[in-house]
């Protein structure tokens, strides 16, 4: 994922995605505070050749994986949702 944050909480999901989840990079600005199309280029490369493709490749599968327990039968979503039909039907 290549993040090009513009405003408001944007930068937070950038930083987020770079380093909590770990699953991508942010693509730098510009004296202009525009960016070039050069550094798209150069951030696609480094996630896909460079030396971050194991490691996003790692945690993709992390992330695949907790996504799938939650949504199994019995995982986290499906807990909460059960629990919210239900106070969607009590009230």
């Amino acid at each position: 994922m290549v993040a090009v944050p513009q405003w408001t909480d944007q930068s937070t999901n950038a930083r987020f995605i770079m380093d909590v989840w770990k699953m991508g990079l942010t693509a730098s600005v510009d004296e202009n505070g525009i960016v070039r199309q050069e550094e798209i280029a150069r951030c696609v490369r480094e996630l896909l050749e460079g030396d971050r493709e194991t490691e996003i490749q790692m945690y993709a599968l992390k992330w695949k994986m907790l996504a799938t327990t939650a949504v199994d039968e019995g995982g986290s979503f499906d807990k909460n949702i059960d629990e919210f039909i239900a106070k969607l039907v009590y009230n």
